[in-house]
């Protein structure tokens, strides 16, 4: 596998990077991520609000980038007033006329001084002419321009500059319909325009092909007509979206004149364009684009109120400009994985957004890559998912949090009696004293004798040399965590705190006591056994209902095939309020005197196979309170009121003590 290649450069001083690593990414999702048990949903979120990297850099999120957008379109609809595309162009056809005049009295005054009477008479005939049809000028812009290309001019100057003028409004009217296209369309020579012609024809017959179930010959057209096509479109379907864009922008700037400045544009844009067959292509494939691209903003309009008059020559950088917005923004909202953002063109994100978003933007497009490069997540069928070492990684995470929360309370610390009689190495050792177990540790014990008797063989022992391995004192608890994840616990705010207890508790079994049992029950109106490494998609459930009795009932049927101590943590904030009759579910609230009864008749099952309940309460009701007491009276177990912001200290705390007291008691 080839390694990566790294590039470097000297640091001045001004380099600032996001410092982010799959660790902090993880701890910067958790939360999201066990709320809602979704981790590709807790990836969308991240990407959408984006976060502060371990430095204290905003890394943007999507929706930052978003707000940009909208603004910088804004900006530009406020910058800009439609009527200014025609009052350039009025103000170029007006001066070629008012040369045009000139021309012509230069040419009266030429033919007056010649002295040929003939001359003269035939140029006032023929001047006389033009300036009548010069004052018969139609008003509008379009009528002008097509009455001024049937006009014969006397000035050959005015004519040359009317003729540079249509090129240049051709070729400015061509960019604004295929703005893609722009760099191919700097020719509009009439052998250029009739190649146009004969390319749009093509385009449409290759759509026609394609609605019928054929396969176009998208390479042979590519090689007629690439260079109409600066951006290399790999594909039909790329380079019909390209169009699309380009022409669903135009019309959109239709959509936005007034009726008397889209007619003008229109009839304008009949009166340059005097092919009438390239002016059908261009509707027919405009008609097709529609059909087959019919999500495109074909009917909206922008709404334009600044006070700059808009030139036509600006038209087609404007409308690329409101186009790459439209895309940027399009791509930005449809993103739902890191990876689809590499779709996004960087350079381009920079022009329109700015330096900042630019940079957030490539961090956003490696944020899954870093997951995936740890190890913590990986992809399958499209969707991505924690693998083990992230499932470990969260319960660290979450396990650590609580703890460090505890050394700032100062709460649950002990000390836990380590040494005692077992057969698991502590490694220490300690004199030998009579009644210990002689595990002799060899290597101290010779050394003692060498120290006591000095260098020589053979070494003599004796009893003060020898020296015995320390053990610990092995005990194994198996435990079931009860977590409720009935609806009333994220409605008060319960259910992330119990789910990062359960997390905790989880990681901390594994890794400190791993011979040592961890199962997971969660119970609304039903109960369900949950495995440890599905435990961070687990959520709650959308119904009513506490079911304990169900619950307690998995709890034993898990805990019995278990050895050593057994014990059942619960975590609940009701009372119970559902049980199973005959394989259903009973709900009723307040909680019914069966449904009590039928849980109690649990837990004294639990009481006669040796479970101990331990229940962590985070409501004070009174129901709940009564039946904990009755509880508690008849399996002899403890209780807890907390809140979520000391739960974990709680349940922590209790699970330790609990394991230090059964060793002492052993």
């Amino acid at each position: 596998m080839p390694r990566p290649a790294f590039q470097y450069s000297r640091w001045d001083g001004t380099q600032v990077g996001f410092d982010i690593d799959a660790d902090a990414l993880l701890a910067e999702m958790s939360d999201d991520l066990l709320y809602h048990g979704d981790l590709n949903a807790a990836l969308r979120r991240m990407l959408q609000q984006g976060f502060q990297d371990r430095n204290g850099e905003r890394l943007e999120g999507m929706r930052d980038m978003l707000e940009k957008l909208r603004q910088r379109r804004r900006e530009e609809l406020q910058k800009h007033d439609l009527g200014g595309v025609y009052d350039d162009i009025a103000e170029q056809l007006d001066e070629i006329l008012d040369q045009e005049r000139a021309g012509i009295e230069q040419r009266l005054q030429d033919a007056r001084d010649s002295g040929d009477q003939r001359r003269k008479e035939i140029t006032e005939d023929l001047a006389q002419a033009r300036q009548m049809e010069l004052e018969l000028m139609p008003p509008d812009l379009a009528g002008r321009v097509q009455a001024m290309q049937e006009y014969d001019f006397m000035d050959d100057a005015a004519r040359q500059r009317f003729e540079e003028l249509m090129d240049e409004l051709r070729q400015q009217l061509m960019q604004s319909y295929f703005n893609q296209m722009a760099e191919g369309m700097q020719n509009v020579s009439p052998e250029q325009m009739a190649r146009m012609k004969d390319m749009l024809s093509e385009l449409n017959q290759m759509l026609e092909q394609r609605e019928r179930g054929e396969e176009p010959d998208f390479d042979g057209f590519m090689e007629r007509y690439g260079d109409f096509f600066p951006g290399n479109p790999k594909n039909l379907d790329e380079l019909l979206e390209q169009m699309a864009r380009s022409m669903a922008a135009m019309q959109q700037m239709l959509n936005s004149m007034t009726p008397e400045q889209r007619a003008q544009l229109q009839g304008l844009a009949q009166a340059l364009l005097e092919d009438l067959d390239l002016r059908w292509q261009m509707d027919e494939l405009s008609r097709n684009l529609q059909q087959a691209f019919p999500d495109m903003p074909w009917n909206q309009r922008q709404s334009f109120s600044g006070d700059d008059p808009l030139q036509f020559g600006q038209m087609a950088g404007l409308l690329e400009t409101l186009g790459d917005l439209d895309q940027l923004e399009n791509m930005l909202r449809n993103a739902t994985q890191p990876g689809q953002l590499a779709e996004v063109d960087i350079d381009q994100a920079r022009d329109l957004l700015g330096e900042d978003s630019a940079r957030s933007l490539e961090r956003l497009q490696d944020l899954a890559k870093i997951l995936e490069e740890a190890g913590l997540i990986d992809q399958r069928e499209g969707r991505y998912e924690l693998t083990p070492k992230g499932v470990r990684a969260l319960g660290q995470q979450a396990l650590g949090d609580l703890f460090r929360k505890m050394m700032q309370n100062k709460a649950g610390r002990h000390e836990v009696e380590r040494v005692g009689v077992g057969h698991e190495r502590a490694y220490e050792h300690k004199p030998y004293e009579f009644g210990d177990p002689f595990h002799l540790n060899v290597e101290q014990t010779v050394k003692n004798a060498i120290w006591r008797q000095g260098a020589g063989t053979p070494v003599r022992l004796s009893p003060e040399d020898f020296e015995v391995e320390r053990t610990e004192l092995l005990t194994r608890s198996a435990t079931v965590l009860m977590l409720d994840v009935s609806l009333s616990m994220p409605m008060r705010d319960n259910f992330l705190p119990a789910k990062k207890v359960a997390m905790a508790l989880h990681a901390l079994i594994t890794t400190q006591f791993p011979r040592d049992y961890f199962g997971l029950v969660a119970f609304g109106r039903v109960a369900r056994e949950v495995k440890p490494q599905l435990l961070p998609e687990m959520s709650w459930d959308f119904e009513w209902g506490t079911n304990m009795q169900h619950a307690m009932m998995l709890a034993r049927t898990q805990l019995e095939r278990e050895s050593g101590t057994k014990q059942i943590i619960m975590v609940t904030d009701g009372e119970p309020t559902a049980h199973i009759d005959h394989g259903e579910a009973i709900f009723q609230y307040p909680p019914s005197a069966i449904t009590v009864e039928e849980t109690l008749r649990e837990v004294q099952r639990c009481t006669r196979a040796g479970i101990r309940i331990n229940t962590f309460m985070l409501d004070e009701s009174p129901y709940l309170q009564d039946f904990v007491r009755r509880m508690m009276k008849m399996n002899g177990g403890r209780a807890f009121f907390t809140s979520p912001d000391n739960l974990g200290d709680y349940v922590l705390v209790d699970f330790l003590e609990h394991r230090q007291v059964r060793r002492r008691a052993s």
